[in-house]
């Protein structure tokens, strides 16, 4: 019976308490590292940086009225002097939804608004816990430790996510909840095997799994990410096929014959779970403007009694036409824009964007030079992009050829949050998109490194001493890892707003096009 189970299930993760205890020893300590990058000097620069400007405000005023209010041109040096209230009665017209920026209010709640910490508190604590996040899900996914932390420890000094970790902006919770849900879906995996194992075993015939309790906690992480931003919908597609092709080819794992049963027996419950979940937990996200008088459109039903869908409610339906606009903004943005990027050249870093640049025409001075300079320039780390350029081919052949589903579940965040972004046509987009599926990017690196390392020998052999292809394999591992390391320690000064002289910054701008 035991071997029927692994043969289902695989092989346990951890076998012993010791292993356990190391499991969440290894991946916490690196979670420490990542807060301690992601905190230093976190309140620095004292200014509202690139975005920010509209939703450090947006979260005050919410945190203040329950909605975002409007804001008077040119307020930004009164609102950094401590000038907070200036805000006007009318409620604002944004085109994200609320959850994002309750985060950010949680942060200026505990610190106060007129903090830079407490503005870019919660992008911090959530961008660090994403690294706890990536650490144990990889730990999971690829049956490592040492995979996982390592994981984690390269998220911890990717530039992206940590430029993204210490700014007070939105898509670094979007990343948060995508990868809640990437590991609560991992773990329903293998709940879901493990009782059709059980199942089989015992002869009680072909378990209907109608109550998949992390799958649900899954599904309401994705309506989280979709009250975010609504680029959560592409992950939230992506990751419930996911498992629904998992629950098949774990049916026919087991003998079940016939696949197109498989699928109509676990993707119809699923979907009878899943999108009701999902409408009611985004439209939950709208209590505070459902509760206001004054939010954008909210009265639009009543003003408006013969538009829209009559049969929904006043409110619903003037939520809708609030959604109709929305929409139509995301469809038609296309302001110029010095840092606009094309998806193309996300993977290579090809136009990374500049957040905020304070050079000797701004007065900057005290580096000990004629010309001084402070950055925040959201460049990736080039030792882990540019590898995972090459990791996702290698994914792509584990995927296609060898049906591995690690590979199949790695690409898939990796596609869901780059892909959709090559159908928006002209649209104003930036590179710093590309920070929600830099986790699974990291995934595909630590997916090869296992491949160069390889299994490790039934029995020890030499006194446990490395040779030949492990050897080979630690050795080029370790070297991406340390490389990795000290380029972040490199470029540092241009992720942090550190004073440095311009031809410090100079040197780290290798291209053109990072200027």
């Amino acid at each position: 019976m035991a071997a029927e189970l692994e043969r289902l299930v695989g092989p346990p993760l951890a076998s012993t308490p010791r292993e356990r205890l190391w499991g969440w020893v290894l991946p916490l300590l690196v979670t420490a590292f990542a807060g301690v990058l992601r905190f230093w000097d976190l309140a620095r620069p004292h200014a509202l940086v690139f975005d920010e400007t509209y939703y450090v405000r947006n979260a005050w005023t919410m945190l203040a009225t329950g909605i975002e209010m409007s804001w008077p041109q040119g307020s930004d040096k009164s609102f950094e002097a401590g000038d907070v209230d200036v805000y006007s009665s009318t409620g604002d017209y944004v085109v994200h939804p609320p959850v994002g920026k309750w985060m950010i209010a949680l942060g200026e709640h505990l610190f106060g608004v007129q903090s830079s910490f407490g503005w870019r508190f919660s992008s911090a604590l959530f961008g660090t816990l994403c690294v706890l996040l990536v650490a144990r899900a990889t730990r999971r996914l690829l049956g490592s430790t040492l995979l996982g932390t390592t994981a984690g420890l390269l998220l911890a000094v990717d530039g992206l996510s940590l430029v993204m970790s210490r700014t007070g902006i939105l898509d670094v919770f979007l990343t948060f909840w995508v990868l809640v849900a990437f590991a609560l879906l991992l773990i329903d995996r293998d709940w879901m095997r493990r009782r059709l194992a059980a199942a089989v075993v015992s002869g009680s015939g072909w378990p209907r799994l109608w109550w998949r309790p992390w799958r649900f906690a899954a599904v309401v992480a994705l309506a989280l990410s979709c009250g975010v931003k609504w680029s959560g919908l592409y992950f939230t597609a992506a990751f419930l096929l996911m498992s629904v092709l998992w629950d098949v080819a774990a049916r026919r794992r087991a003998g079940q014959p016939a696949w197109w049963t498989a699928l109509l027996g676990d993707g119809l419950p699923a979907a009878v779970v899943a999108l009701p979940t999902l409408v009611v937990v985004y439209t939950a996200t709208w209590a505070g403007w459902f509760a206001s008088t004054t939010g954008h459109l909210r009265n639009w039903a009543i003003e408006n009694p013969g538009e829209g869908v009559q049969w929904l409610p006043p409110a619903l339906r003037s939520l809708w036409k609030y959604h109709q606009d929305m929409w139509q903004f995301h469809t038609t943005l296309d302001s110029p824009h010095a840092y606009k990027s094309s998806p193309w050249a996300w993977m290579v870093q090809g136009r990374p964007t500049s957040f905020y640049y304070q050079g000797q025409a701004q007065g900057v001075t005290g580096c000990g030079a004629d010309s001084c300079t402070e950055a925040i320039t959201s460049l990736g780390n080039p030792v882990i992009w540019w590898s995972g350029c090459l990791a996702l081919l290698v994914l792509l052949f584990c995927w296609a050829l060898k049906r591995d589903w690690r590979a199949g579940a790695v690409l898939a965040g990796v596609a869901a949050g780059w892909l959709p972004w090559f159908t928006v046509g002209d649209r104003t987009i930036f590179q710093f998109y590309a920070v929600v599926f830099a986790p699974f990017v990291v995934m595909a690196v630590v997916y090869c490194f296992g491949l160069l390392i390889g299994p490790p020998p039934p029995q020890p052999s030499g006194g446990g001493v490395l040779t030949g292809r492990r050897l080979a394999g630690v050795v080029v591992s370790g070297s991406v890892v340390v490389l990795a390391v000290l380029a972040a320690a490199y470029f540092w000064p241009v992720w942090t707003a550190q004073l440095i002289t311009y031809d410090a910054w100079r040197a780290r701008m290798w291209f053109a096009s990072w200027i």
